[in-house]
């Protein structure tokens, strides 16, 4: 199972986790897999053409899926997703 953390203010949609386990071999399911296990999350994570919205920053161990293979990073059962909101502020 891959671990995916959940940032603070997605918690509530977890029942409150900060760390919720799922079945995916790819981050695109893993974070179908999370929607369906905890609904709520699609809406917050995609745009309407179900792409990663731009504020929203999903890692795999320490990297940035933007710099590997998008959505369909590959990860493994021991693998561990975290959701990043972009921080913004001057």
């Amino acid at each position: 199972m891959t671990v995916v953390r959940i940032p603070t203010q997605l918690r509530p949609l977890a029942g409150g986790a900060a760390e919720v386990t799922v079945e995916g071999r790819t981050v695109a399911d893993v974070l179908a897999a999370l929607e369906t296990a905890h609904p709520g999350f699609a809406g917050r994570l995609h745009d309407e053409q179900g792409k990663l919205r731009r504020f929203v920053n999903v890692f795999v161990a320490d990297e940035d899926i933007r710099f590997l293979d998008g959505v369909m990073t590959p990860v493994g059962p021991e693998s561990t997703v975290s959701i990043v909101p972009a921080v913004a502020g001057g």
